[in-house]
């Protein structure tokens, strides 16, 4: 069983080997990348081009990436960045760029030693292994299901034949891959934890070593009984302390060395750590993590996180061994090298020269280094050959003058870029990381040149940018841009998350992550106004746009908070002992999460639907059984994280409305939100919903991280999580986001860390730059590259000039500690100071006055002791204890504070609700009426009644003019161009005529070269004089005019005369056509009404508060006649009464000047009607509500009656008034009467002053009014004009809007059209260029044929039949096709139709089976050539036929697309004339409404009669100014027409002559022409190109070509001589060794003789002993004879299994014994050697394989 078994296995094995050998692929197999590469993604059926943005450069390098650096050859770089692989050619700066093809980014990469061979790894699921070419770049070979997620390394071995694959979570599978066939050879998976590193062995190609977190392991290919297993041995590390490891290198003993974390080497032998490597004393042999990276001229080369590389002892280190007191061994370099003073090495590769000592390192700060690593002392010093950015990229932002981008990053620097010319200008390095990054606006700095930057330590550094070559100071360094710090301050205690600038340019704020915001003065030097503290680490600030009325900061925390600040006022805030601002206004927001709600909602709709859906089938099929109803799934719960979800990004919607979007569980929508109406202590706790939200597609985990908009927000670009782009085309105004639908996405960063944290746009919109948390800077273009550079004048960004005296200024402090103080802690630092200071000084006081008082209590107490006993003070009256007064005072001051704790709230309710009634019950101007009376006339003046705001505004415009034209088939048209032009050139390539093999370099003698060099100069001048002809002609032929062509002069003066002579006929007229500019709609009418009423509204505002300041000044007027009536008493009761003169009445307030006084109310007030209240509540139910309406009315009765009183006389009031200009009573008694009279006389003309001149002011004021009630009848009648004119639009708009719809439709239809017939007139362009290259190319096929012929050939008649025989051809499989026929290897199955008419001509049965036999004497090569020219021709004629095919179809599609157009073109006709008629009637229906214009009988002149007529309805009102230009415009033209005449003549007349010359002139050349032939016939015998014939020369490749004729004939001759003088030798050798077998058969003979006697003699002896022996052995015989039976079997079985070995191995090229040959007589069994079998499937040779275990290794893994 078991060896049938075996014998079964062998047969699979070989069955398994023959299935391989059909399905092997072959070697010109290659992908087209095109269709490989991820493209963006455009919502389906939308006008997005997928080519929105272009990849322009890329500024960034992922340092921190394991292997992200390889050498394709001594120029060319390549690394991985984000999603797409960089080509970076060293020396030119130059950049190429490969995409990912799954779209999820790239793993890996690695490079063949050969440097023929790049291999990507990507990402995604089911990643793929795409291996390239190089250096063409041709996608090879692509190997799939290699792991799950991600690969983590690649690694070719050293004959590239095999490729080593590491998978990373959650598989950590190692595959070995067979990659030319895209076959798995070996997997297993590697470990359970995260693997770095894996490579093939240079010295065993069966062993593979990998490495990782915390192990090492070992692989070894092993043969077993079923084929090859990797078998591999994990590292043990015993004492030594586990560590990750980086890096390791293959010894060539078997051993291998690996670095550690802390520095040291380990030494593997097997797999357990033999022995440790460090340096004498015990030191580490690198600081930090250590990598061995090379073995070279017996140097072990590592290099270390510390910038250092190390050559140490390779038989030091291979002889190492650790001693039994310690498991170190202690050793110091050969050699070492310093890189760097901030150099952290990660890895490094060596130059693809064969004996080069340099090596490309790659730095994790950011850094690419050229490294030599001879260690002599002419080894040049190591060269930083480019700088990046290191880690996280924190700030980025734009110029807003210029094509310059700042960033910042963790690395402690600030980068300037100028992504116009793809550079970097300048970097400055600072003590912290940079952690935000602004660009100050023009309005902060018109020159654009300041920048504001935040730090890891808080400081915010000012950065000036300046061009130093606009100092007057002349600098040795030759950079194009500097950067200089201007101000240094430290606003916040943690690192700086974001600043911003207030639009105006006036306020800068900065937010931190020590959740406040900061906000300082903008000036010459920032000062600081104050900050508040927000409630979680601030995310984004963002100042409201123009539009808001309000200017107020939006502050986002990453909490999930949103506060909302005005602008703060620096001189309204007092931060004498604190910056905090607490007295400051906000508006706090704390968003809920509504996504488990919106899923819900989303769930029972979608149920709902479902229901219905089948209550529907149910009524269709009428089905009387009722069904039982399946039981519902519970619906999914409301669910709320906690933790909430962090907040990325927000911006304003409108004024307390604003956008946000969330992360974590939140992630897939937009958030509407707003701030609530009521805020107070607890908005911070609360959360609040959003009002609305807006669903992200394909974004569930992958929230936006950054949003910009371009400059006319008509483009919104959202930054991913995952590392991509967003844009999504909006309307214009759309702040509400009802246009964000369809989008367009690339993945550009790494889809695992890059989350897309900074996007922007250049100030033009032409540029579109991204970073990301990868390390890595983009920069996009919104054009593509030739309409770029046609849009851009300058080819570089322009550096902001220095400001003038900058020089001289000195440097800025900066802030060097990170412990320093911030701006607050130095406040509270000095207030805490301040008030030590004088805590100290009260201190000292008090403690003096108590020195003071103890001395002088010691005094009295000796005073007392000297007094007599009887009276002194005891001691305890003299201490009297106040402690119990101290305690009850203390005690009434804790019960006030509770009671006022106890009724504050209720204080504060009381102290709310007055307020609203107040609010509520106090009329503005706007509703109360105020009626103004004058003093002396009845005349009164009132204010307007201003109705509140109609609700109704005008709407956006309709969506029908938002519609564009259809750009997408142009796209596709120049795409179907250029891959049709791809295609030809791809063909044209194939199509090359067959050449003969590359000849050998041969050298010419200096005359011929020197001959060959005169004769070139002399075509070359000839050649450039042709070409100076030729670019003369076409200039003139440029020049030229087409002949339907008109003067550019003409063509503007007949447009701008149909643009300035305007349409003459009234619009009154049948035929009056409306300009577009002048056609109203009913949205434009309402425009017109609300400006109307807008106007209306401002006039009747200002005048009601001219009316209300004449009030105010009358209530002063009445305080200051009041005041001067008392001083008038006080004179006349000094006075006689004889004397008094009568004062006059004194005016009063009535209740209509101020109505705002009905509704005041005082606390007697409602003392007053509470006590009448009371009164009347002692009578019954009836008369107490009769009596209810009688307080109130005798309340109002009182109220009056205290207003008349105070009116009249009110001494508080008038005390106050006149409390300055009264005379006392002492100063009337001290005057005489004289004076008093005077007095008296004086007081009453100052009363009368002042009556009089508010009278006057009364009646201007009263004119005023009168004029604006004239004009507002005058608006009222426009109002109402326009609303009859509304009505009537509203009317024609629905006629209108179809037309206008129909007219779209049309020009859509047009424009299409027009493109496609432009792509179809290129295409057809296209090929007729194509047909006439291959019509070229049939006849060089031709020329080619006759020049293979020559002259004189005896078989040129046969060759010429065989040339232009016509046979079977089979069609050319395609690429791409089916698998069926890829895997297909019958060449005759398909055969091209046959053609009826050319039947006689075919000859043969198949072009590949008919064979042309080559004609005796006829030259071999020679005949296969000629039927290599007919397969070419064959060729040439099915491409040419079907190029013509083609072309027909194409000149059907034009044809039929011009018929189209000209019934389009009529139909547009016709929707414009349907519009026009609209408009029309329209225009008619309007001029029917009546217009009010009022004339004065002074404005009427009738210039006909010069009488006004009774009728003017026919008359036509023009201004005097009017009708005198148009009299004066009569005259212009009359002359204007006169000048045309005469230009017209002399244009006339300069046609014909210019007719005549042109005649003429044919002629001449003509003639010129004639005589130019005969002479070429003379001369040449036909006609020549002249130009041809002047830049002919000699020809180097003939006389290189005679050279090598002479040389070969001398060598040809001698190796005649040599194979002769062999041949004589090899005939000789001959004849001896035919003499020697002759004597060796003799002899055989003899012994065969010999033989045959001693059988017989033998025969003879068995015969006589063999019946006596018969007997004794007849049972070991059979013993015997079993035993031969079954060696004689196992024998059969071997031979049987070397004859399937010897069929297995003869078709890969052994040679077969045929039948006639003899067998030679068998050998004697010998020992099994052991040999290097060849394995069947995989073609790789393993050591240590027995013979006899060939079986045993014909199946796989």
């Amino acid at each position: 069983m078991a060896e049938d078994a075996t014998r079964q296995e062998g047969k699979e094995g070989t069955r398994l080997q023959d299935e391989e050998e059909k399905t092997s692929l072959p070697e010109d197999l290659c992908y087209n990348y095109e269709e490989l590469y991820s493209k963006p993604f455009v919502t389906p059926e939308s006008e997005i081009p997928e080519n929105l943005l272009i990849l322009s450069h890329s500024f960034g390098y992922d340092c921190s990436r394991r292997a992200n650096l390889q050498l394709l050859d001594d120029r060319t770089l390549v690394f991985i960045a984000g999603q797409m692989l960089i080509l970076l050619d060293v020396c030119t700066r130059q950049q190429r760029y490969l995409r990912s093809c799954s779209g999820g980014g790239i793993g890996a990469i690695g490079v063949s030693h050969q440097k023929d061979y790049l291999v990507v790894a990507e990402k995604g699921l089911k990643p793929i292994l795409l291996v390239s070419k190089y250096p063409s770049l041709q996608a090879y070979r692509i190997l799939r299901d290699g792991t799950e997620l991600a690969f983590s390394s690649v690694n070719f071995n050293s004959d590239a034949s095999l490729l080593a694959s590491l998978g990373s979570e959650p598989d950590y599978m190692l595959t070995v891959w067979n990659w030319k066939q895209e076959e798995v050879m070996l997997r297993c998976k590697a470990i359970s934890q995260e693997v770095y590193r894996v490579t093939f062995s240079p010295y065993n190609p069966g062993l593979l070593t990998s490495s990782g977190s915390g192990h090492i392991k070992f692989w070894k290919m092993a043969s077993t009984f079923t084929g090859l297993k990797l078998e591999g041995l994990i590292g043990h590390f015993g004492k030594t302390a586990a560590t990750d490891i980086e890096g390791y290198i293959e010894l060539p003993d078997g051993k291998v060395l690996s670095g550690s974390n802390w520095g040291n080497l380990l030494l593997w032998d097997g797999n357990a750590i033999k022995v440790e490597l460090c340096r004498k004393g015990g030191h580490y042999c690198h600081a930090g993590v250590v990598q061995p990276f090379a073995l070279e001229d017996g140097q072990l080369m590592t290099f270390g996180s510390d910038g250092m590389i190390r050559g140490w002892d390779f038989e030091t280190i291979d002889a190492a061994d650790s001693s039994s007191e310690n498991s170190k061994f202690e050793l110091e370099p050969m050699n070492e090298m310093t890189v760097g003073r901030y150099v952290r090495l990660f890895s490094m590769v060596k130059s693809a020269q064969a004996d080069s000592t340099v090596w490309h390192a790659q730095d994790s700060n950011g850094a690419i280094w050229k490294v030599d690593l001879s260690f002599t002392y002419s080894t040049p010093d190591p060269v930083c050959l480019f700088s990046f950015h290191a880690g996280p990229i924190n700030g980025l932002d734009v110029s807003k003058k210029s094509h310059l981008m700042a960033t910042t990053a963790s690395d402690r620097s600030v980068r300037i870029f100028d992504f116009l010319s793809k550079t970097e200008l300048t970097c400055s390095w600072f003590t912290q990381g940079g952690t935000a990054l602004h660009w100050a606006p023009p309005s902060v700095t018109h020159a654009g040149n300041l920048l504001v930057t935040g730090f890891e330590d808080g400081v915010v550094r000012l950065l000036e940018l300046f061009d130093p070559k606009g100092l007057q100071i002349v600098t040795r360094l030759k950079v194009e841009a500097q950067l200089r710090l201007k101000q240094a301050f430290k606003p916040h205690n943690a690192p700086v998350t974001t600043v911003a600038y207030e639009h105006n340019g006036t306020v800068l704020a900065t937010g931190s992550s020590d959740c406040t915001v900061f906000f300082f003065t903008v000036g010459d030097k920032y000062e600081p106004i104050g900050f508040v503290s927000v409630p979680g680490p601030v995310q984004v600030l963002e100042w409201s746009p123009h539009a808001h009325k309000e200017k107020s900061l939006l502050i986002l925390c990453l909490s999930g908070h949103v506060v909302e600040v005005p602008c703060p006022d620096p001189e309204t805030h007092q931060t004498a002992k604190s910056f905090q601002l607490l007295d400051m206004p906000r508006r706090t927001f704390r968003f809920k999460s509504i996504k488990s709600q919106i899923r819900r909602d989303e769930e029972i709709a979608r149920r709902h639907a479902l229901k219905e859906q089948r209550m529907k089938e149910r009524q269709e099929k009428e089905l009387d059984e009722e069904e039982e109803e399946e039981e519902e799934e519970a619906l999914p719960r409301i669910y709320i994280p906690d933790p909430p979800s962090p907040l990325y990004w927000g911006f304003f919607s409108e004024p307390g409305q604003f956008w946000i979007s969330m992360g974590g569980y939140d992630s897939g929508f937009l958030y509407h939100c707003k701030f609530s109406e009521n805020q107070d202590e607890n908005s911070e706790k609360c959360p609040v919903e959003p009002f609305d939200f807006l669903p992200i597609h394909n974004a569930d985990s992958d929230p936006i991280r950054s949003v910009t908009f371009s400059s006319n927000r008509q483009l919104m670009l959202c930054g991913m999580h995952s590392g991509s782009i967003r844009a999504y085309p909006l309307d214009a105004d759309d702040h509400v986001l009802k246009s964000m639908q369809a989008y367009w996405e690339l993945s550009i960063h790494d889809s695992n860390y890059g989350h897309l944290r900074h996007i922007c746009c250049s100030h033009d919109d032409q540029f579109v730059l991204t970073a990301g948390d990868d390390g890595n800077i983009f920069s996009f273009t919104l054009l593509s590259h030739e309409e770029l550079q046609k849009g851009l004048q300058r080819k570089k960004a322009k550096v902001p000039s220095p400001r003038i005296g900058l020089e001289n200024e000195e440097l800025a402090m900066d802030i060097d500690d990170p412990t320093a103080y911030s701006i607050e802690t130095a406040k509270q630092k000095l207030e805490k100071d301040r008030q030590r200071q004088e805590a100290d000084k009260k201190i000292l006081a008090k403690r003096k006055r108590l020195a003071a008082l103890q001395s002088k209590f010691k005094i009295l107490l000796d005073d007392n002791l000297n007094l007599p006993q009887h009276i002194q003070l005891t001691p305890t009256e003299l201490l009297l204890d106040r402690r119990f007064e101290e305690q009850a005072e203390r005690e009434k001051t804790r019960r006030l504070d509770e009671v006022q704790y106890q009724m504050s709230w209720r204080e504060e309710h009381s102290h709310l609700s007055l307020k609203k009634l107040q609010d509520w019950f106090s009329d503005s101007t706007e509703r109360n009426i105020v009626t103004v009376f004058a003093i002396r006339t009845d005349h009164s003046v009132s204010t307007y009644h201003i109705p509140s705001l109609s609700t109704t505004r005008l709407q956006e415009e309709s969506s029908s003019n938002k519609c564009g034209v259809d750009g997408t088939p142009v796209v596709e048209s120049q795409a179907t161009v250029e891959r049709h032009e791809k295609d030809s050139s791809e063909t044209d390539e194939e199509e090359a005529p067959p050449t003969s093999a590359t000849r050998a370099v041969v050298q010419i003698t200096d005359r011929q070269v020197e001959r060959l060099q005169k004769a070139a100069a002399k075509a070359e001048q000839a050649r450039a004089k042709i070409a100076k002809r030729k670019e003369e002609w076409d200039k003139l032929y440029a020049e030229k005019p087409h002949k339907d062509c008109e003067d550019p002069r003409d063509v503007q003066a007949i447009f701008e005369a149909k643009g300035s002579i305007g349409d003459l006929k009234l619009k009154t007229d049948e035929n009056f056509t409306v300009p577009k500019h002048l056609r109203m709609s009913a949205d434009r009418k309402k425009v017109e009404m609300i400006n109307l009423e807008d106007n209306i509204r401002e006039k009747q505002t200002e005048m009601n508060t001219e009316i209300v300041a004449l009030r105010d000044f009358k209530l002063l007027l009445l305080s200051k006649l009041g005041s001067q009536a008392r001083q008038l008493q006080r004179v006349q009761s000094c006075l006689p009464s004889q004397l008094h003169r009568r004062p006059p009445p004194l005016p009063t307030i009535r209740c209509e000047e101020v109505p705002e006084k009905s509704q005041r109310c005082t606390r007697a007030i409602l003392e007053r009607y509470r006590a009448l209240k009371e009164k009347r509540s002692k009578h019954d139910e009836l008369e107490d509500q009769e009596s209810g309406m009688s307080v109130v009315d005798e309340l109002e009765k009182e109220i009056e009656e205290m207003e008349k009183s105070e009116t009249i006389s009110d001494p508080s009031a008038e005390e106050t008034a006149g409390e300055q200009g009264e005379l006392r009573e002492e100063d009337l008694h001290d005057m005489d009467k004289d004076t008093l009279l005077e007095t008296q006389d004086s007081l009453l003309e100052q009363m009368k002053t002042l009556v009089d001149q508010f009278d006057k002011d009364h009646m201007m004021c009263l004119e005023k009014v009168q004029m604006l009630d004239w004009k507002l009848k005058l608006a009222n009648l426009r109002h109402l004009t326009l609303y009859q004119e509304l009505l009537l639009l509203k009317e024609v708009d629905k006629s209108e809007k179809v037309s206008q719809d129909k007219l779209d439709k049309r020009l859509k239809e047009q424009d299409e059209l027009l493109s496609e017939l432009e792509r179809c007139r290129k295409a057809l362009e296209l090929k007729r260029k194509d047909i006439a290259k291959r019509q070229e190319k049939e006849k060089s096929n031709t020329a080619a044929f006759h020049a293979l012929l020559g002259d004189d050939n005896n078989f040129e008649e046969y060759l010429t039949k065989v040339y232009k025989k016509k046979i079977k051809r089979t069609k050319k499989k395609e690429e791409g096709s089916d698998e069926e026929d890829e895997d297909s290897n019958d060449d005759f199955d398909d055969y091209e139709n046959w053609d009826d008419d050319d039947d006689d001509d075919w000859d043969g049965l198949d072009g590949e089976a008919a064979v042309e036999e080559c004609p005796a004497g006829c030259d071999p090569k020679l005949f296969d050539d000629i039927l290599e020219l007919r397969e070419r021709r064959l060729d040439l004629e099915e491409l040419l036929a079907e190029e013509k095919k083609n072309a027909e179809h194409l000149e059907k599609d034009c044809d039929a697309l011009v018929k189209k157009m000209k019934s389009v073109k009529l139909s547009l006709k016709a929707a414009e004339d349907d519009l026009e008629q609209v408009n029309r009637e329209k225009q008619q229906k309007m001029n029917q409404l009546d217009v009010v214009v009022p004339l004065r009988l002074h404005q009427i002149e009738i210039d006909i009669t010069g009488q006004v007529p009774s009728d003017l309805s026919l008359a036509l009102v023009l201004t005097r100014m009017e009708l005198q230009r148009l009299q004066e415009r009569v005259n212009e033209l009359e002359v204007d027409k006169h000048q045309q005449t005469e230009v017209y003549r002399q244009a006339r007349q300069q046609h014909i002559r210019l007719i005549k010359e042109r005649k003429e002139m044919n002629n001449e050349i003509e003639t010129l022409e004639k005589l130019c032939h005969q002479l070429m016939m003379t001369r040449f015998g036909r006609e020549v190109d002249m130009e041809v014939l002047q830049t002919l020369c000699a020809n180097k490749s003939v006389a290189e070509m005679k050279q090598e004729r002479i040389l070969r004939e001398i060598a040809i001759a001698k190796d005649i001589q040599q194979w002769d003088r062999k041949v004589q030798t090899s005939r000789e050798a001959l004849i001896a060794m035919t003499r020697s077998n002759s004597e060796r058969l003799l002899c055989l003979n003899s012994l065969f003789e010999q033989k045959k006697e001693l059988e017989m003699k033998l025969y003879a002896r068995q015969k006589k002993i063999g019946k006596h022996l018969q007997a004794c052995s007849r049972r070991a015989d059979k013993d015997q004879i079993w035993s031969l039976q079954e060696l004689v079997r196992k024998q059969a079985e071997q031979i049987e299994k070397l004859s399937k070995e010897v069929s297995e191995l003869g078709p890969t090229g052994g040679h077969m014994l045929s039948a006639a040959h003899a067998h030679l007589p068998p050998l004697p069994r010998q020992p099994t050697p052991i040999v290097h079998k060849l394995s069947r499937k995989r073609g790789i040779l393993i050591p240590g394989i027995k013979e006899e275990d060939t079986s045993a290794s014909e199946t796989d893994d």
